[in-house]
C-alpha cells in the first residue's frame, strides 16, 4: 500500500473485537443492527483508552440492513459524540472487509487519521423488501438482482454447485473439510480461544457471550446421510453450508507513527488490498482471483502465508479456493469458519480480519520475522475481496 518507511501513512490494526455469531432467529433476534455493534464499539473504545472525540470516522458494512447510515446510528448509540461521523459500505458478504479496506486507503493518504471500520449484520431484523410494480402495487422478494438479465444470477447454493463442478471438489472432500471446520471451532470454545475477542451482549436481561453454530453431533456417517440442498444429484448439502448469523466486529485503524504514539503493543500492518470481479456463475472463486492478484503484486508467495481466513459460506468454494492458490485447506481457519461458526454478511469479513489478530497473539509467534496473514472473501454478483496482513511488534 506505501512504504513502510513512511509511518504516516502506512495502515495498521491495533485492536479487533465482535460479539457472538449466533445462529439467526436465535439468540440475538431482538437487536437491530446498531443495537448489535454499539457495544464492540464502545467496547474497542475502553479496551484501547481512546478518546471517542478524537475518531476521525465510523466505517461499518452491511448487506441487508433497512439503510440509514448503519454506522452513524451505531456510533451514537455507544455514546460517541455527535462530531464523529459515520459512514455504511454495500459489498454484500464482502462488506466487512472492505470497510477495512476503505479505512485502511483513508489512512494511506495521510494525515495521521483514526477509524473504528468493521461490519454488522441482524439477519434477524433485516427488513421486508419490495419493488413497486406500474400501477403502484408491491412485489416483495427474498434477495436482490446482483447482476443485469444475462449474466447469470445464480441462488447462492447454485453458485456453490457451480463451483465445485467446474473446480472438481467431490462432496467427500466437501464433508471432510464441514466436519474439521466444526471440531476445531469446538475445540477452540472449549479451550477459550474465542474469549478474548468476543463482547458479551445483553438481550432481555440475558448475557449472550458465546458463538452457537458448532455441533459436536455432527459425525461423518451422519454428514454422508444429508441430501444435496440446492440440484438434485449434486454435491453441496446443508451439513457442508454455512448458515445465516447476526453478528457484529470491528476493528480500530490508524497510521503506524499515530498507533506507536498511543503505546499500542502490536498489531497488522495492512500491507495492501484487492477486490476482484469474475464470472457471477462461479461467484465462489471470487476471493482467489483477488488473493493471487494482491500475492503477486508483493511478491509473496502462498506458501510464506502463515495465517489464513477464508470466509466459508460453502465447503466447495473454499476448497476451490485454496486449490486454486495452492494453499493446502488444512492450513486454513485453524479454530473453524463460517461452516461452523454462522455467516453474518457484513459482518463476517471483519470476523476474518478479528480472527487473525487473535491467532497471531495467541500463537506467540516470532515478532523480529514478521508473520504473514491474509483475508479472503468471496462475493455475491461475482467479486472476491482480499487482504494483506503482517504482525509485527509496534
Amino acid at each position: 500500500m506505501v512504504s513502510l518507511a513512511d509511518e504516516t501513512r502506512q495502515p495498521v490494526i491495533i485492536a479487533a473485537l465482535r460479539t457472538p455469531i449466533c445462529r439467526a432467529n436465535g439468540q440475538l433476534k431482538r437487536l437491530r443492527a446498531p443495537e448489535l455493534l454499539a457495544p464492540v464499539l464502545r467496547e474497542l473504545l475502553e479496551s484501547t483508552g481512546i478518546n471517542p472525540a478524537g475518531v476521525d470516522d465510523v466505517v461499518i458494512g452491511n448487506a441487508v440492513g433497512g439503510g440509514g447510515n448503519v454506522a452513524r446510528f451505531a456510533a451514537l448509540q455507544a455514546g460517541m459524540p455527535i462530531t464523529v461521523p459515520g459512514l455504511t459500505v454495500d459489498r454484500q458478504c464482502g462488506s466487512g472487509l472492505d470497510a477495512i479496506a476503505l479505512a485502511a486507503r483513508l489512512v494511506a493518504a495521510g494525515g495521521d487519521p483514526l477509524y473504528l471500520a468493521g461490519g454488522v449484520e441482524s439477519i434477524s431484523t433485516a427488513p421486508a423488501r419490495a419493488n413497486r410494480n406500474d400501477d403502484g402495487g408491491l412485489s416483495f422478494y427474498s434477495r436482490a438482482t446482483f447482476v443485469p438479465p444475462g449474466f447469470g444470477d445464480p441462488d447462492m447454493g447454485v453458485a456453490a454447485e457451480n463451483v465445485a463442478r467446474e473446480f472438481g471438489v467431490s462432496r467427500q472432500r466437501q464433508d471432510e473439510y464441514a466436519l474439521r471446520s466444526h471440531q476445531r471451532a469446538l475445540a477452540s470454545a472449549a479451550a477459550g480461544t474465542f474469549v478474548d475477542e468476543i463482547v458479551p451482549v445483553e438481550v432481555l436481561g440475558n448475557v449472550v457471550a458465546s458463538d452457537d453454530g458448532p455441533k459436536a453431533s455432527l459425525k461423518p456417517a451422519l454428514m454422508a446421510r444429508f441430501p444435496a440442498a440446492f440440484v438434485p444429484g449434486g454435491t453441496v448439502t446443508a451439513a457442508n453450508s454455512c448458515f445465516d448469523a447476526d453478528a457484529a466486529s470491528a476493528v480500530v485503524i490508524t497510521s503506524l507513527k499515530r498507533a506507536r504514539e498511543m503505546g499500542a503493543a502490536d498489531g497488522l500492518l495492512v500491507l495492501g488490498c484487492d477486490t476482484a470481479g469474475v464470472d457471477p456463475e462461479l461467484l465462489g472463486i471470487g476471493a482467489a482471483t483477488a488473493a493471487r492478484r494482491l500475492l503477486e503484486v508483493h511478491g509473496v508467495e502462498s506458501r510464506e502465508v502463515d495465517l489464513i481466513e477464508f470466509n466459508e459460506a460453502f465447503a466447495s468454494q473454499t476448497i476451490a479456493c485454496l486449490d486454486q492458490l495452492g494453499i493446502d485447506p488444512e492450513r486454513a481457519n485453524l479454530d473453524g469458519g463460517a461452516l461452523a461458526l454462522g455467516h453474518g454478511y457484513g459482518a463476517s469479513g471483519t470476523v476474518l480480519v478479528t480472527r487473525l489478530l487473535a491467532q497471531a497473539r495467541a500463537r506467540h509467534i516470532d515478532y523480529a520475522a514478521g508473520t504473514v496473514a491474509l483475508a479472503m472473501i468471496s462475493i455475491a454478483g461475482g467479486m472476491g475481496t482480499a487482504s494483506l496482513l503482517r504482525y509485527t511488534r509496534l
